[in-house]
């Protein structure tokens, strides 16, 4: 179940650490926010090293559909009721800055860079749409409503943001992470003021960035009330329509659409980690019934941190934690939150004053109506009389038939079928 970006691209390998080492900068975590935190460090002349437990962007980045845009569902509306219009300005912002800082990098980097009209569309509620595009207006952005897209089924219209962007995520990173200083398959297995120890040396370092997708210290930030996990799936199909455009349903259980080259990337049967969902068997229906010429090439899923209130976590790891950040819940839009990600935490690290650091900080209430969900799964995973159990908070795992892994429906963590750890916030193998 690879996806197409592990078979389309050759990344730099990278040597274990060996020994104890002395860095200004340490960031922990090798997808694409810390090997760009690395990166814009290193360019601006600090010392940093990254450690990845396994293979750079050998966890979540490599499965996603790398879709570069400010357009996060329909978010505008939203951030407006709940935290006014300089907030969702800013928000604006920080991923549109995001975009350009690609659209910049990527004229050097041979990652199949393609400018694309990016589409959020409502099967049944236009009155969804128009509320979107009246808080887009009110925010400067010239946002354009689009009667008819080229989907196979009738939709209530849809919110485009024009010159939105797509690329080759694997690509992109093997360009950029070549003359890094990274160590992969290199653990931490305690992490304290000022170091990390790893199982192959301590690394000391002045400020520690941690980029782990789910964050690794429970004890310190609240995370696992913060933060919570969902799945999705995605099919590649040859002989599929071109779409012109990237899509994704403004609800969350819809499906997108993008193409690569000559294949269309079909994505959806999204849901909980831990809980059922449709999968890859709700996207072979729609593929049977609406894509009867098209064949499917490849298949392979990912898996999104979600913060209660819809914005990124990037910042202090915690209000006690001095020299200590983080940068998690990119809520399904990991590219232009990565970038966002590592221009706030390099002008952090430098002490320098960033505009968003406000917007984005971890420590910000979680008084949101999802925490009570939160609580609630905790709760019955923890109470829950079965085994096997989780090795993060102790509770009890699901067994997901489809991908035949054990999953943790408190806070996203899944083995293998053998007990080996696929994705945190567990740190060890279930027993």
């Amino acid at each position: 179940m690879d996806s197409i970006w592990t078979k389309t691209a050759r990344l730099p390998q990278f040597e274990p650490l060996r020994s104890d080492l002395n860095t200004d900068v340490l960031i922990i975590g090798g997808g694409l926010a810390g090997v760009l935190c690395a990166y814009k460090l290193s360019q601006a002349g600090v010392d940093c090293a990254l450690v990845e437990a396994d293979r750079v962007c050998g966890g979540i980045t490599k499965n996603t559909t790398a879709k570069i845009t400010s357009q996060h569902g329909l978010i505008y509306d939203k951030l407006i009721r709940e935290f006014g219009t300089e907030r969702a300005r800013l928000y604006l912002e920080a991923n549109q800055g995001a975009l350009e800082e690609y659209r910049a990098l990527c004229r050097d980097i041979d990652c199949d860079f393609e400018e694309k009209d990016a589409f959020v569309y409502s099967l049944d509620d236009r009155k969804k749409i128009d509320r979107e595009l009246k808080a887009l207006d009110r925010l400067g952005f010239q946002a354009e409503f689009a009667a008819d897209i080229p989907l196979p089924f009738p939709t209530a219209g849809a919110v485009k943001f024009p010159r939105q962007a797509q690329f080759h995520p694997l690509k992109f990173v093997a360009a950029i992470a070549k003359n890094l200083r990274i160590f992969e398959r290199t653990k931490v297995l305690e992490l304290g003021p000022g170091k990390a120890v790893t199982d192959g040396g301590t690394v000391s370092a002045e400020k520690i960035i941690v980029a782990t997708h789910f964050p690794l210290l429970n004890k310190h930030g609240g995370y696992f009330l913060k933060l919570y996990q969902h799945r999705s799936y995605v099919l590649a199909l040859e002989n599929a329509p071109d779409v012109r455009g990237m899509y994704v349903d403004e609800n969350q259980r819809g499906l997108s659409f993008r193409n690569c080259g000559g294949l269309l990337f079909l994505g959806g049967g999204s849901h909980r980690t831990g809980k059922e969902g449709g999968g890859w068997q709700e996207l072979e229906r729609f593929v049977c019934r609406d894509y009867p010429d098209a064949r499917i090439i490849a298949r392979w899923a990912t898996q999104d941190c979600m913060t209660l209130d819809g914005v990124p976590c990037i910042g202090p790891y915690s209000k006690g934690t001095s020299g200590l950040y983080v940068a998690t819940g990119f809520n399904k839009w990991g590219m232009t939150s990565s970038m966002a990600a590592a221009s706030v935490l390099t002008d952090l690290v430098l002490d320098r004053k960033n505009p968003y650091t406000e917007l984005f900080s971890p420590s910000r209430t979680v008084l949101r109506p999802q925490l009570a969900a939160n609580v609630l799964e905790s709760a019955l995973g923890i109470l829950t009389p079965t085994t096997p159990r989780c090795p993060h908070m102790g509770c009890a795992l699901k067994y997901n038939a489809a991908e035949h892994s054990w999953d943790c429906p408190c806070h996203g963590s899944r083995f293998r079928e053998d007990g080996a750890l696929i994705d945190n916030p567990a740190t060890d193998d279930k027993q």
